[in-house]
């Protein structure tokens, strides 16, 4: 985009594109076609169809300059989808803020993994209540949710701000009337008990956060990421407390780093737990644990 693209009255929708994309390719920014149509698309609220059938429609000097601040953004790190303000999660808009951690395909593996035993639950009982630690924006919770209508789901955080965030999402995607949240710290004002307890948890070592490539260090809440000095600290807290808001056959399903399994199921194993399932990410990494507790 030139750089007095501010003093345009208009231009064209192809052009802009054209310009998004090479001011962001220079910029050495990974994917610069598709972050500059989104950024474009979002900020002139046009659609990839138009710029498809319709690259000579104007757009306004005010889409212009939403755009070139959009992209400067994107030139200094910023990720494109914090400055859209949402991302897409297991086919749900969910909306970002600085408290949350942005929702990545990997974590779809943890709702891909738990969804048949939901599916089981609430067909077999009529309901499947889940509780999900470090809700966040509160896509597993609601991703569970829209796939399983008996479904209900309370969201923990520590963030008020990401409860905030969590409970606009539910009711954007209309479903408010099954997803509470709760301010705790793990389980520490948790009540009841769920037949699936959740968690992405923070899982990295605190030396190694500075070493996080950018994006990720210095967009997402750094508490959303440290996982104590090993990184297996919320872990030891899950596997040591969930026992008691479990029900009898529950699962828990957590989210862990690409070279954690051992680690981690050596601590649930010596709380009482048995492995009930590996999963592999999107790039073959295993991504997700559940646990089921050991029969007397």
């Amino acid at each position: 985009m030139p750089t007095n693209s501010r003093n345009l009255k208009s231009t064209t929708l192809g052009l802009l594109l054209k310009a998004a994309r090479a001011r962001l390719a220079a910029a050495a920014v990974a994917d610069p076609a598709l972050d500059a149509r989104l950024i474009v698309e979002h900020f002139s609220g046009t659609t990839r169809t138009q710029a498809i059938a319709d690259p000579e429609c104007s757009v306004d000097a005010g889409a212009i300059a939403a755009i070139d601040a959009a992209l400067r953004r994107r030139v200094a790190g910023e990720p494109v989808h914090r400055i859209l303000g949402h991302r897409e999660f297991y086919g749900l808009r969910l909306s970002l803020s600085p408290e949350t951690l942005e929702p990545r395909p990997d974590t779809e593996t943890l709702v891909e993994a738990v969804l048949p035993f939901v599916k089981a639950t609430a067909g077999r009982q009529g309901e499947c209540r889940i509780l999900d630690l470090g809700t966040g924006t509160g896509a597993i919770a609601l991703a569970l949710l829209g796939a399983v209508p008996a479904a209900v789901a309370t969201g923990v955080d520590i963030s008020q701000g990401a409860l905030v965030t969590a409970m606009r999402n539910a009711g954007e995607l209309g479903l408010a009337d099954r997803f509470q949240v709760l301010k705790s710290d793990w389980f520490e004002k948790v009540f009841g008990r769920y037949h699936v307890i959740a968690a992405n948890p923070p899982y990295i070592a605190s030396i190694d956060i500075e070493n996080l490539q950018g994006e990720v260090r210095d967009f997402d809440p750094r508490q959303a990421l440290d996982g104590g000095v090993d990184g297996l600290s919320p872990y030891r807290i899950i596997a040591a407390e969930a026992a008691g808001f479990l029900e009898a056959e529950g699962r828990i399903a957590v989210e862990i780093g690409h070279s954690q399994r051992k680690e981690v199921t050596g601590i649930f194993s010596a709380a009482g737990y048995m492995p009930a399932g590996v999963f592999r990410d999107f790039g073959g990494n295993e991504r997700v644990l559940i646990f089921e507790l050991t029969q007397p």
